[in-house]
């Protein structure tokens, strides 16, 4: 089970099964999911499906708002070598994250990202974060460029299996010294 991180305006928590509700209202959204690679959800029933099987893991989190009783507007986390497509060595992760639609354009994309990252190194002493976008999703984009990532390489032929699609995803990495050299003042 993940930790609970918190910071200015969130909690971060792990998933439930009876966030399956609230995830299927965000997570139908067309404008969410493939963005990021995944299909919108189609019942309540496949987003419990999600959740038994991509969100209920270590540090996997669901981003909730203080004082928003405790129910999940988004979802980040770190998946590490044995399931990620870019950190493929010891004391790397990569970052994934979304947000539903209502909540775009207000930074909690980046606070997120900002604490799971500071747990990342500082918690979990990790060396590298990977994190990556497909062109095109500009708001993925800004967020990773907020948070100190600079780019790694280019995938010109990402296969995203979930959408039977090809399409080009943009790497980018925050090494530890990096993240160090920001934080210090």
């Amino acid at each position: 089970m993940s930790m609970i991180l918190e910071t200015e305006r969130l909690i971060l928590r792990g998933w439930t099964e009876d966030d399956a509700s609230v995830l299927f209202k965000y997570a139908k959204d067309k404008r969410v999911g493939p963005a990021a690679g995944w299909p919108a959800h189609k019942s309540k029933d496949y987003s419990l499906a999600v959740i038994r099987t991509v969100l209920a893991k270590d540090e996997v989190y669901a981003i909730c708002l203080k004082g928003g009783n405790n129910e999940p507007i988004g979802s980040i986390g770190l998946t590490f070598s044995d399931s990620s497509r870019n950190a493929t060595n010891k004391g790397e992760a990569e970052l994934g994250y979304w947000v539903g639609y209502p909540y775009w354009r207000q930074g909690i994309a980046t606070e997120a990202a900002s604490e799971v990252i500071r747990h990342g190194f500082v918690d979990l002493g990790l060396d590298k974060i990977f994190c990556a976008y497909f062109c095109g999703n500009e708001q993925s984009k800004r967020v990773q460029e907020k948070c100190g990532f600079k780019p790694h390489h280019i995938n010109e032929k990402c296969e995203v299996k979930l959408l039977d699609e090809v399409r080009i995803e943009q790497v980018n990495v925050l090494t530890k010294g990096d993240f160090e050299l920001t934080k210090k003042v």
